[in-house]
């Protein structure tokens, strides 16, 4: 199949593993899929801390379950990818662990106390989840057959996160003082969730011609705006004055004030220069050296230590 006939036929999980795939749409694909993966299993290391930290048993339960469900979640997406045959898991993984592997700017930042969690679990998530419905339409099929259960449970953390935002919001003065400084410190990094707006985004015409995306950079972000700004407001959140956000009554449109965004710390992130987050990455070469015996075993049983070792 040539590029010109996925083009004419691209639309939802249009495309499969028996299809013979053009190199540039694999590429696309690869890439865009791994991103995904890598994201959740960075978003699992920034909240992992919160099973120990989380103020009481049930916090503990569900942000454990959430843990565990990002990883799955990235094992999901690497196996849909590894479908293209332009790298196999291990590669991707490998790549995450030495810095090569790109991942989402707000994973790059730790997250400094329970108040900064539902910043995660709620906004963030939310927007992903954005993304991600609109993924259910993507004409690579592994990928939205992937996103049908990531959706499913992305939806409990989300109602999760707002659980968290509510207590934190009709507590006591000091948790609403606290959760406000969290809500502005994370104010610019998610409203950069979606990138670039669309006419600097790289990737956006090719990804939507060949039908891997199905919204802009713009829309999507409208979209979450549209249902998040009410919502922080209702449990007491104060839109921060800068990076500015307004509506534009023409164009029907969420319009974030560009300037207001540190975008150079945006691209440090994104080549995996922020030095921050090359402590993130660190961990996870760490972790995965830690546990490169176990995947040894899964792959190769006759080799797993017995009960005399």
């Amino acid at each position: 199949m040539d590029l010109e006939e996925v083009k004419a036929r691209a639309g939802p999980r249009e495309f499969g593993p028996t299809d013979d795939m053009p190199e540039e749409y694999r590429k696309a694909a690869t890439r865009m899929i791994q991103f995904h993966a890598n994201s959740e299993i960075m978003g699992a290391y920034i909240e992992r801390p919160f099973i120990r930290q989380a103020p009481s048993l049930d916090r503990k339960l569900a942000v454990s379950a959430q843990v565990q469900d990002e990883i799955g979640h990235g094992q999901l997406l690497y196996r849909a990818a590894e479908n293209l045959g332009i790298k196999t898991r291990e590669q991707m993984l490998d790549e995450l662990a030495n810095g090569q592997g790109k991942f989402l700017n707000c994973f790059h930042y730790p997250l400094d106390d329970w108040y900064e969690l539902p910043m995660i679990m709620f906004f963030v998530d939310g927007a992903a989840m954005r993304r991600q419905a609109t993924l259910k339409r993507t004409s690579w099929e592994p990928y939205a057959h992937a996103i049908d259960k990531i959706c499913f449970e992305e939806g409990f953390h989300i109602k999760h996160g707002e659980d968290i935002l509510k207590e934190l919001g009709t507590g006591t003065r000091r948790d609403q003082e606290r959760l406000q400084q969290a809500f502005e410190k994370w104010w610019p990094r998610i409203l950069q969730f979606f990138g670039p707006t669309d006419d600097k985004s790289t990737h956006n015409d090719f990804s939507t011609a060949v039908g891997l995306k199905t919204m802009s950079n713009d829309a999507l972000r409208t979209a979450f705006l549209n249902v998040y700004l009410p919502k922080a407001e209702k449990y007491g959140l104060e839109i921060p004055d800068s990076p500015r956000v307004e509506f534009n009554e023409e164009t029907e449109r969420y319009e974030v004030e560009e300037d207001d965004l540190d975008w150079d710390e945006f691209m440090q992130i994104a080549r995996n220069e922020y030095p921050q987050g090359k402590g993130q990455i660190a961990k996870r070469h760490r972790t995965q050296e830690a546990v490169e015996w176990v995947r040894e075993t899964i792959e190769n049983p006759r080799t797993a230590p017995s009960a005399a070792d």
